[in-house]
This record gives structure tokens, sequence and C-alpha cells, in this order.
């Protein structure tokens, strides 16, 4: 196991990753409960579409802790990257795990990642920090081997939609064709405000066709029958925001 924290200093993070330096520690604490969405919903339909990970090698961009990439690695993958701007790692991964601290804005400048492939590279809600989405896409791509894809994960953008409608006394059609940024407190820690830019289903389908990119196949998970029963308060929020969307997505 590596971990690499000399890569880019904080004054070369990118403004738009800011945030998750702070929210990184609360997102750990928030996933392991026992009903968040990451657990009931999000990790199991990822893993689902990474199908047989053996003798895979995974990059996962925005790997939080490093958590998912190194449950990979002790189900089978190869020699395996966790990348994350945070740096806030699991202190000891497994053998076969390199966690890197970079920012994913600037593959390029991540030590470690250059002139390699792999076999699956994610960004599991990660994607949205990327300061130019085309830009990380096409250095994503790049870095696929042969027969790979990337296991692309992002909110549904209905659901920021529904949120400044409330808040602002608009409807829902205005605020989801808004090209304006919103902020607003995060749920895993009420003292740190995100301004996040909105953005539409269309957009996200340019930005893969964009870098080159065609899905091979897109899910909106939901909650089992048996965690809508355990979990009524979750079911109520899925129903009114959605969730998320999945995709698997190929070079053309």
């Amino acid at each position: 196991m590596t971990i690499s924290d000399d890569a880019q200093t904080p004054d070369e993070l990118a403004e738009s990753s800011r945030p998750w330096l702070d929210l990184a520690p609360d997102y750990e604490r928030a996933r392991t409960k026992e009903d968040s969405l990451d657990r009931l919903v999000e990790w199991p339909a990822q893993r689902g579409v990474l199908g047989d990970v053996t003798g895979r090698s995974v990059l996962d961009l925005g790997c939080g802790n490093g958590g998912k990439v190194a449950e990979l690695v002790q189900e089978g993958a190869a020699a395996s990257v966790g990348v994350d701007i945070s740096g806030n790692f699991l202190s000891t991964p497994p053998p076969g795990v390199e966690l890197i601290r970079g920012d994913l804005s600037d593959l390029d400048a991540v030590p470690g990642l250059a002139g390699r492939t792999f076999d699956r590279i994610l960004f599991l809600q990660s994607f949205g920090y990327a300061q130019d989405p085309v830009r990380t896409l096409k250095a994503a791509r790049a870095m696929l081997a042969d027969d790979g894809f990337i296991l692309l994960t992002r909110t549904n953008p209905i659901r920021f939609a529904v949120e400044r409608s409330e808040q602002n006394g608009t409807s829902l059609g205005e605020e989801y064709f808004s090209t304006a940024e919103f902020s607003y407190a995060h749920s895993w820690n009420e003292n740190i405000t995100l301004t996040k830019r909105a953005y539409t289903m269309s957009d996200l389908l340019n930005d893969f066709s964009a870098a080159g990119l065609w899905i091979e196949s897109a899910l909106e998970p939901q909650l089992p029958e048996d965690a809508r029963r355990r979990y009524p308060h979750k079911q109520e929020w899925m129903n009114k925001h959605l969730g998320i969307f999945i995709f698997k997505l190929r070079p053309r």
C-alpha cells in the first residue's frame, strides 16, 4: 500500500474543490450510518454495475478516504489507485492500493498517474467538483485500458431545482433551467455552505459527448423494499429528490 501526500499544495488546488477539504470527514461519518443512502442505495448499485473486478485495475477519482477502492482490491481487483483532494485517507489501506492526494480538475498534474491505464475509472459523486468537466473526462478517457469503462454517478438535477424553487418561491421549471450559481448548507455539516453550478440532463449528455464518450447503460437506483419499510424517511426523501443517476461510459 502507498499513500502519497506530496501532490499539489493547498494553494494549487482548484477553488471549486476547496469545500471538500472541510466536508470529507463529515462525508465518511455520514455514509457509514445505518440509514445512509450511500449504504442502502448508491454503493450497492454502483457495485452491481462494476461487476466482477477480479484482475481489473481501478482508478477512483474523488475517492474520499479510499474505502471503496480498498474494498474492490480486497475482492480481487488488481493494483489500484484512489485520488482525493482532501488527503483524509485510510491509515492502513490494504496491499495493492495506492492513495494519492490530488485534484481531479487537473489529472495531468497528479503524481503517479502519467502513462498509466486502468480497466475501471470511477467518479462516484465526485464529478460535480470538476472545474472543467469536459477536460476532466477527456483526461480520464485517455487513461482507459482497452475494453475499459468509466462509472460516473451524478445527483439528479431535479433535487437542486426542487430545493431552489422552495427557497426562492419560484417554479420547478424556472429553477431546473436556471444557469445561476446557488448556495446551500450541506446536510453532512450545516456549518459548511457549498456553492454550485446548476445543470440539466442535457448538460450532462453534452459533457459526455464532448469528451468522446457514449452511454452504454444508465441506472436510477431506488431503495429496496425492505429498506423502504425500515426507513420511511429515506423513501420520503427519494420520492421528492429522486436520488442519483449511474452512467456506464465507454470511449467512442
